[in-house]
């Protein structure tokens, strides 16, 4: 009998929105950040993003994507979503959220379903590489593709280095 595959939320989501990704996985038992899943898996790092997510001075939720060697402009962030100022959430809330846990935190599938901005760069890739909902996975799909499931948005929201 052959092995039942053990889906995510966010592959769930994927599958029923008729959406074509693919799965890669890696050996992780705790949390690593995305620059060095990226290095481990040979992927560029404009094309693997991380999932941040913030709270407004409103209360409400937002979620970035943005690649995984970059940090996010929280001024930049607030103006795209209308807020006033934006600031991350503490990793302690992350999983009463969202959902999922820090390292497996994904856009696709979180408890509800909050306003998603994706740094535009994504739209460069054919697909990106973003977290599958636990650790040691990854999901690779279409950017618009993503955009569409989350009903996200692509924005600059990235800090420029200096």
């Amino acid at each position: 009998m052959a092995k039942k595959e053990n889906k995510t939320n966010a592959m769930r989501v994927l599958d029923q929105n008729r959406i074509s990704y693919r799965i890669k996985t890696y050996e992780c038992d705790e949390f690593i950040d995305g620059i060095h899943v990226a290095d481990r898996n040979g992927d560029p790092y404009d094309q693997s993003f991380k999932t941040l997510v913030t709270v407004g001075k409103t209360g409400a939720y937002y979620v970035f994507v943005i690649p995984v060697d970059q940090e996010i402009d929280l001024k930049k962030a607030a103006r795209v979503v209308g807020e006033k100022s934006v600031e991350m959430l503490h990793v302690k809330d992350i999983h009463a959220v969202t959902g999922y846990i820090r390292g497996g935190c994904t856009p696709l599938g979180m408890k509800k379903r909050y306003p998603t901005v994706i740094q535009e760069s994504a739209t460069a890739w054919d697909e990106i590489i973003i977290s599958g909902g636990k650790l040691g996975v990854q999901i690779l799909l279409n950017p618009k593709d993503l955009a569409h499931v989350v009903d996200g948005s692509f924005a600059d929201v990235i800090r420029v280095k200096n």
